[in-house]
């Protein structure tokens, strides 16, 4: 249906053009706050163009759904679909930290059929074909096999008091390269309690499943994609055998908060 090296090629290419205006590299870059707290960069905007440009001219069939593009929801009424995240990661990006991606994932009838995530500050590529396993720099991977949730590590610059027995690891703003730890066994658990985007997780969670670990929501339910309402309430990416008591341990705080 679609040639993975050409897509590639095109996620590559727009991974160069962000980490050509990207500010670790020396660059200039005119950022803002699309609301507080959220910033948005003329990168992320230049990025989503020509994502969107040249997916379409690779697959004229698929819909469009980005963090960057108003919605239409026309998108539904199609079986395929372009989730895209031009930048995952902004803040880290227009601070000049390496913790950004490029996320691409192709998705069909809700479920993802390819997922990209290109991280040119850290030399990364990460991709994804269902039913195919999942690669880093052409490399298999083979998520976390963690069996006991104490000391399981997790991406956080902070652990709450109630998890003090977990092990705080690096954390990138992008939460795509945090599900892809636990995809390359960089990390045990990854949990968010928050509503979030189709576009941030999709790549990832198809990474991640492919490589071996359990993907739900905050809940411990599937995820589905291309939605009327393009969210779902937390994400949960960890081992297969601690999956079950991370959602225990989580219930509470995700009714608290949902």
């Amino acid at each position: 249906m679609i040639d993975r090296d050409q897509l590639l090629t095109i996620v590559r290419e727009a991974g160069r053009i962000a980490h050509s205006r990207w500010p670790g590299s020396g660059h200039a870059l005119h950022s803002w706050d699309k609301t507080p707290g959220n910033p948005v960069s003329e990168a992320d905007l230049d990025v989503d163009r020509f994502l969107k440009r040249e997916l379409h001219r690779l697959l004229p069939s698929a819909a469009w759904l980005s963090e960057e593009t108003a919605d239409d929801k026309v998108r539904t009424a199609s079986g395929l679909i372009w989730l895209v995240d031009p930048i995952d990661g902004t803040r880290d990006f227009v601070a000049g930290r390496t913790g950004w991606a490029v996320s691409v994932a192709l998705v069909s009838a809700g479920r993802p059929l390819i997922g990209i995530l290109v991280a040119p500050a850290r030399a990364e590529e990460w991709v994804a074909m269902a039913g195919q396993g999942a690669t880093l720099n052409g490399a298999p991977i083979r998520a976390s096999q963690r069996t006991q949730i104490a000391g399981a590590r997790v991406p956080t610059t902070m652990l709450l008091k109630e998890d003090g027995d977990l092990t705080a690891v690096d954390q990138p703003n992008s939460i795509a390269l945090r599900i892809a730890m636990v995809a390359a066994d960089q990390a045990d658990l990854v949990a968010t309690l928050r509503w979030g985007y189709e576009w941030d997780i999709a790549a990832a969670t198809l990474i991640a499943r492919e490589a071996g670990a359990e993907v739900s929501d905050a809940f411990g339910r599937p995820l589905a994609y291309n939605k009327h309402d393009p969210r779902d309430f937390g994400v949960l990416v960890c081992s297969p055998a601690i999956h079950e008591a991370a959602v225990a341990r989580l219930a509470q705080r995700a009714k608290a908060l949902r």
